[in-house]
C-alpha cells in the first residue's frame, strides 16, 4: 500500500483504551474513533465521556457518537473517512452487514477469550466464574455472527488460583493491545493474516453480568461462591445476607468447614466462615451498607458478637 493504512477504531470502556493506543503507536493513520455516547456517572450523574474518547481526545483524533450504526447517515459518515480497517474492540454496539463492508480489509475485533467459548459481552468474568484454567485472547475478522469470525491471531494466559475479574481484565487489556499491535505490524508490511475458522465445538455465550447474579445463595457449594466473588470483583460485587445484614463480599475462599446453609460456624482475624451447601465461605474483605471496604478483622471490631463460636 502506497499510502499509510486508514484505520478507524471503534471502542468504548478502559479495556480498549491500551488497544487505542496500539493503533496510535502502529504507523497507521488513525482517522476517526467511534464510540459510545457521553452516559450519566457518578453520584452527580454528570454525563461523562467513555475513557476511549477521552484517550482519543488526548491524542487529537476525531470523536463519533452515534447512538446506533443502522442510520444510512451514519454509515454515509464512516464510508466517508474511507477507512482500510475498522478496529473494534469492546464497542458495545452491533455492526450491521452494511458498515462490515464499508473497510477494504475489514473489521478486525479483539476479544477476551480463547474462541468458540465465551462469545458475547462479558467473556472475563464469565470464565473466571466457571473456573476455567485458562483464557487469552483472539484477534477476529468480524463477520455478521455474534463473535464467529475466523481468529487471525490468538494469545493464552493461565488463570491464577485467586484471579478475579478485575486482575484478568487488566492482564487481557494489556495482551490484546500487543497482539493487536503484531496484526497491525504485519499487515503494515504487507502481509495478509491467515483467517482460521472457529471450531465447531465448543461454543458457550458469555451472557451481559446482571446485578441479581451477584447475590449469594449460600445453599450453593462454597467453591461455586467462591468462583462468583472473584468474578464479579470489583463489579458488580458479592453480596450475601450475613449475620442479619446484608454486605458486599469483596475477598473470600472455600474451606472445609459444615453447617446449616447461612449459619456462621467461625469467626477471627482470618476470616468469617459461612457455611453452604457444600464445605463453607471463609470471607476476608466486606462492605457494609454505606461503608468502605474493609478487612474482616475491622468488621469484627464492629461485630464482636461474631467472633469465636458458631452462632
Amino acid at each position: 500500500m502506497n499510502r499509510p493504512l486508514r484505520v478507524v477504531f471503534a471502542g468504548t470502556p478502559d479495556f480498549a483504551v491500551p488497544c487505542l493506543k496500539s493503533c496510535l503507536d502502529s504507523g497507521a493513520e488513525v482517522v476517526a474513533v467511534y464510540t459510545q455516547p457521553d452516559r450519566p456517572a457518578g453520584r452527580g450523574r454528570k454525563l461523562t465521556p467513555s475513557p476511549v474518547k477521552q484517550a482519543a481526545l488526548e491524542a487529537g483524533v476525531e470523536v463519533h457518537q452515534p447512538e446506533r450504526l443502522k442510520d444510512p447517515e451514519t454509515q454515509a459518515t464512516l464510508a466517508a473517512l474511507k477507512p482500510d480497517l475498522l478496529v473494534v474492540v469492546a464497542y458495545g454496539l452491533i455492526l450491521p452487514r452494511a458498515v462490515l463492508a464499508i473497510p477494504k480489509l475489514g473489521c478486525w475485533n479483539v476479544h477476551a477469550s480463547l474462541l468458540p467459548r465465551w462469545r458475547g459481552a462479558a467473556p472475563i468474568q464469565r470464565a473466571v466464574a466457571a473456573g476455567d484454567a485458562e483464557s487469552g485472547v483472539d484477534l477476529m475478522q468480524m463477520e455478521a455472527g455474534l463473535d464467529t469470525g475466523p481468529v487471525l491471531l490468538e494469545a493464552r494466559t493461565p488463570l491464577a488460583a485467586d484471579e478475579t475479574g478485575g486482575s484478568l481484565h487488566d492482564r487481557l487489556s494489556g495482551m490484546g493491545a500487543k497482539l493487536l499491535a503484531e496484526g497491525l505490524a504485519r499487515a503494515l508490511a504487507g502481509e495478509t493474516l491467515k483467517a482460521t475458522p472457529q471450531p465447531e465445538k465448543g461454543v458457550t455465550y458469555a451472557h451481559k453480568l446482571d446485578k441479581a447474579e451477584a447475590k449469594l445463595d449460600f445453599t450453593q457449594p462454597a467453591s461455586a461462591l467462591e468462583r462468583i466473588v472473584r468474578a464479579f470483583n470489583p463489579w458488580p460485587t458479592a453480596e450475601g445476607e450475613v449475620a442479619g445484614e446484608r454486605l458486599r463480599i469483596w475477598a473470600a475462599h472455600a474451606v472445609d468447614a459444615h453447617g446449616e446453609p447461612g449459619q456462621i460456624v467461625a469467626g477471627s482475624r482470618d476470616g468469617l466462615v459461612v457455611a453452604c451447601g457444600e464445605g463453607a465461605l471463609c470471607l476476608t474483605e466486606v462492605q457494609r451498607p454505606g461503608g468502605r471496604r474493609i478487612g474482616i478483622a475491622d468488621y469484627l471490631n464492629a461485630r464482636p458478637e461474631l467472633r469465636g463460636a458458631a452462632s
